[in-house]
């Protein structure tokens, strides 16, 4: 918060006190991963710090990169991160699933060594995963894995386990997604439709959202759905997932369904709120800004 303890502006709508210092700004982020060097942006919020970083994943093959999530996390005091795995947007080495993970976790890895936190005065006590789509795959699985991560959302996931199943079960489902991950492949490289679906046959149910659901019991976590997703749709990639966190349990589950399309196009301001109030609550502590926490109007609960 501002100097003072006065509320800080509305950080879906207003730029933060000028009179913070040090002053906002943008860092390019180069991290070694599998013997590349990943790109990624850094948006540092005003003030000392420390600062709760919160880790942006986008997905396949990364049109939406979420950027203006990124935006206003930072005017509401959070360091947010936004990369690229290998072999994707000109990043070296070959692009396959099991590399987005293994990124994912070093990301997570490299922002949290002490050097890296004390340059930018990042909080180490207070990183989450954001992930969209192939990157809520990598979200959750990668805060599965690693106990730094205190609190992962999901946004139309997409469930490679759910996929794995499916085309199992139908070569013309498979056939789908084989001509599916075809058409997305201009900015990657070292990959095809039917070495994505081989691999992730091969992980099969290793890669199911719903299994994760023991090791994600004691953090936060919030899965939003999108109704109107082809790609996602949340009979196979939300609903499952969602029942078989809520059966474990894992406590702070939070869910929302918006009637809306894979991207999120028309509900990226829902979208910010959501998240927002989600940090909020999960990092009580760091909070920042005069943000509440708040529950969706549409198809939302707990």
């Amino acid at each position: 918060m501002p100097d003072g303890g006065e509320a800080a502006p509305d950080p879906l709508g207003t730029d933060p006190p000028s009179t913070l210092m040090p002053p906002a700004a943008t860092r390019p982020l180069h991290i070694r991963s599998g013997g590349e060097t990943l790109l990624g942006v850094l948006h540092l919020p005003p003030g000392p710090g420390p600062h709760p970083l919160v880790v942006l994943l986008h997905g396949f093959p990364g049109n939406e990169r979420n950027f203006d999530l990124a935006q206003v996390l930072r005017r509401a005091g959070y360091a947010a991160v936004v990369c690229h795995y290998r072999g994707s947007w000109g990043v070296g080495g070959t692009y396959a699933w099991s590399h987005v993970l293994e990124d994912s976790a070093r990301i997570v890895a490299a922002l949290c060594e002490l050097d890296t936190t004390a340059e930018y005065g990042l909080a180490r006590e207070s990183v989450a995963l954001v992930g969209h789509s192939l990157g809520g795959f990598a979200a959750l699985m990668t805060a599965a894995r690693d106990a730094r991560v205190g609190a992962v959302a999901s946004v139309a996931g997409f469930d490679l386990g759910a996929v794995a199943a499916a085309c199992g079960a139908d070569p013309a489902v498979r056939d789908g997604y084989v001509e599916m991950f075809a058409r997305e492949l201009l900015p990657l490289r070292g990959t095809s439709g039917e070495a994505l679906v081989a691999e992730l046959e091969g992980a099969g149910a290793e890669w199911n959202l719903s299994r994760l659901a023991p090791l994600l019991a004691d953090r936060p976590v919030l899965l939003v759905g999108t109704g109107r997703d082809p790609i996602a749709p949340t009979e196979i990639h939300h609903e499952p997932v969602v029942a078989t966190y809520r059966a474990h349990p894992v406590p702070r589950l939070e869910q929302h369904v918006f009637t809306t399309d894979h991207s999120l196009s028309d509900h990226r301001v829902a979208l910010a709120r959501t998240v927002l109030g989600f940090l909020g609550r999960a990092f009580p502590h760091m909070q920042r800004g005069p943000l509440r926490p708040t529950r969706s109007s549409e198809g939302g609960g707990r």
